[in-house]
């Protein structure tokens, strides 16, 4: 998120107190015309929401630039040093004076401090098994603040994200691509006519897409800065292997909105979905919150759907896109789109789901919704595709929850920091990254996370979290379960939250703390699945004990962090954020760290080491019968232009890694994910039969055929 001008002219203020006036004539007919809630910041109670029918709404259908073939290793690279960014101000669903307001903590909670230390709980959270430093202010080169720390790891292979760079380390920490990472202007600079080729401004994301073993790297580009006229363009990189160093890479850029190329698309969530069905619900998700460019007037959240199948052939893709207006949208903005890593994949044609909460203009404001969204994509025949309801795609659901208080007073610089009057941004006013889609013998869950203030306006901040359950594509009422994390009132500061579900339903939390007598740290907390609910039972561990603060006037940082699940296991816990090792203005350290629970299930044994006995070989009429217990699999072929494509889904299986046979033939040997996608790229009639086993064994599922 880019620098915002804090002045407007007094004309353009004077034009929309006269707009106001006609606005609040209409508004008010339509009041007396309505029933609304008690609540003004709240939209209305619907509670599940049907889909608006295909082809009652009208999307923007644009031709992604690309792809650009990238077979360069990413350590031969030519160096392009990244834009310098500070970024003082975010833009924000109203703009929210960056003053700090006290925030002394009230002398309850403090009270409440002195008695968690005379009679402290018994944390039985694990520790790290492992820790070692991401990315620094130093070594991404670009004076960034905050760093946008982010990341993921997949089977060999864990890749940070920050504002200008992207680093990849193997699984014990050893960096692959450098000391310094490679920055977006050097792995984006052949996307030449587009500032993707050496006008990168920040905002990266990454993430694994385990179900091709691929990688996602995007950021945002756009020349000169803000405030300004772009145009304002999105940079997407899709790996053409599991090998993010060498494997080389396939290149998109799509502009924000061709048709206001004055609009930028700001603070960017991707996610992967894909279900199958017909038409294909098959994409990389995309939303960004719109603002004008030149006056960084907010104008709504525009939501992409990007054609994941042609992206990974490396082919020609479109981008499906709608906008939701500020009509649409009520006071939320920041929509994050739900992806999936553990469990057995959504139900065939299952839509994407979205949230958001509400970002009042006025803080203290109990809010008791989380909005949701789904998204249905048919990248055959785009105006078949819909979102949310009516021309202004209201949400589908409205789900009711415990009142809480965005964590904004008359500002967002909030969180206390040892020796310093400098507070910290909470970045409050949103649901944070990622929202996590988790099919459990047959129980469909959205888990989520955001920043909440208690005792307002004293504070602290606590942990929200929700699991909500979305049985049948369609939200529940109510969260399965919620809290507010706070430790047992223990009066540390808690902000900038990620969340995760191992394959067991063990959840997790990653974030930062901090508090008038602490550094700036990273810990974590979770819950069992067999625990109570509504509470994180295993208490909380520390990642990284801060040794120093922040203390740039701004008060930035995050914006985000991620915790995320190793595909190799199913069970081990990511962790990616920010500290500082020794106080100063804006160097920033970033820290990743490896955690795992206690095994409450039987863990997956490790692919068996290969001996002297060679791996039988199975042919079809050799399938072993199945006995109750073992492997079922599954099987949904389907065309995508018009080559043969099959999803496997099976369940069952208890080993880390699994053999997949097309035709008596292993084709692949995969983490043991439950659902793996087959190319055999034929054309016309085919018929191929399918079976897995558990790596190296004659553990094997049935037989499976797929005739086109």
């Amino acid at each position: 998120m880019k620098k915002k001008s804090t002045s407007q002219s007094a004309f353009f203020n004077l034009r929309i107190l006269i707009a106001a006036v006609f606005c609040l004539g209409a508004l008010a007919v339509a009041l007396f015309a309505q029933t609304k809630s008690a609540n003004p910041t709240q939209q209305s109670n619907r509670s599940v929401g049907a889909q608006d029918a295909p082809g009652t709404q009208t999307p923007d259908v644009v031709r992604l630039m690309g792809p650009v073939i990238q077979n360069t290793d990413l350590r031969s690279l030519p160096y392009v040093a990244p834009n310098t960014e500070i970024e003082e101000k975010r833009l924000t669903r109203y703009p929210h004076p960056e003053i700090p307001s006290p925030t002394n903590q009230s002398a309850y909670p403090r009270f409440e401090t002195l008695v968690k230390q005379i009679t402290p709980p018994t944390p039985t959270m694990p520790t790290p098994l492992l820790t070692f430093d991401g990315m620094n202010s130093s070594q991404s080169g670009c004076m960034c603040l905050p760093p946008d720390t982010d990341g993921d790891v997949g089977p060999n292979h864990y890749v940070q994200s920050v504002n200008s760079s992207i680093k990849i380390f193997d699984k014990n920490g050893n960096p692959l691509n450098g000391p310094n990472g490679t920055t977006y202007n050097s792995f984006f600079l052949t996307l030449v006519g587009t500032p993707c080729s050496g006008l990168n401004n920040g905002d990266g994301f990454v993430f694994y897409d385990h179900q091709a073993d691929r990688w996602v790297v995007s950021d945002f580009a756009f020349p000169g800065t803000l405030p300004g006229s772009g145009p304002f363009y999105q940079c997407v990189g899709v790996s053409q292997t599991g090998d993010p160093v060498s494997g080389g890479w396939f290149l998109y850029a799509i502009q924000h909105d061709p048709a206001n190329p004055t609009w930028i698309g700001d603070y960017p969530k991707l996610a992967m979905w894909n279900s199958g069905g017909s038409p294909a619900q098959n994409a990389y998700y995309l939303t960004v919150n719109l603002f004008n460019g030149v006056t960084l007037g907010f104008q709504g959240v525009r939501v992409f759907a990007l054609d994941r199948a042609s992206m990974l052939a490396g082919g020609a893709a479109n981008t499906i896109a709608f906008n939701i207006p500020p009509a649409g949208l009520g006071d939320s903005y920041s929509l994050v789109p739900a992806g999936f890593r553990t469990g057995t994949p959504p139900p065939a044609g299952r839509d994407e789901f979205l949230i958001s909460v509400d970002s009042p203009a006025t803080g203290g404001v109990t809010l008791t919704q989380v909005h949701g969204w789904k998204f249905h994509v048919d990248f055959g025949t785009p105006g078949n595709s819909t979102l949310g309801i009516g021309v202004n795609h209201t949400p589908n659901a409205n789900v009711t929850v415990a009142g809480f208080v965005d964590a904004f007073t008359s500002s967002t610089l909030l969180v206390p920091q040892n020796g310093t009057a400098q507070k910290l941004d909470t970045l409050g006013d949103k649901i944070m990254t990622p929202l996590v889609y988790q099919n459990r013998s047959g129980t469909e869950s959205l888990w989520a996370s955001q920043t909440v203030i208690l005792n307002y306006p004293n504070g602290p901040t606590a942990i929200r979290w929700y699991q909500m359950n979305v049985a049948g594509g369609n939200f529940s009422a109510t969260p399965v379960q919620q809290q507010s994390w706070t430790n047992g009132n223990d009066g540390l500061w808690r902000w900038m939250p990620s969340i995760a579900v191992d394959q067991n339903g063990n959840m997790a939390i990653g974030y930062s703390t901090s508090s008038a007598t602490q550094e700036p740290s990273i810990r974590y907390a979770g819950r069992l699945a067999s625990d109570p609910l509504n509470n994180l039972g295993q208490g909380e561990a520390v990642m990284t004990a801060g040794g120093g603060h922040q203390t740039h006037s701004s008060g930035r940082w995050g914006d985000y962090s991620m915790l995320t699940i190793d595909p190799a296991d199913n069970l081990s816990f990511w962790h990616t954020n920010e500290y500082y090792p020794v106080t100063s203005s804006a160097s920033w350290f970033t820290r990743i760290g490896k955690f795992r629970f206690p095994a409450a299930s039987p863990t997956p044994t490790p692919t068996p080491t290969p001996t002297a006995t060679p791996t039988p070989t199975v042919t079809p009429t050799a399938t072993p019968t199945p006995t109750p217990g073992q492997i079922t699999l599954t099987a949904r072929g389907y065309k995508v232009q018009g080559r043969h494509t099959v999803d496997l889904s099976w369940s069952g299986a208890t080993s880390s890694s699994i053999d997949v046979y097309r035709n008596g033939v292993v084709v692949a040997t995969v983490p043991n994910n439950d659902f793996y996608t087959d190319h055999p790229n034929g054309r016309g009639h085919a018929t191929y039969t399918y079976r897995v086993c558990e790596a190296g064994t004659g553990n094997c599922s049935n037989q499976v055929t797929v005739t086109f």
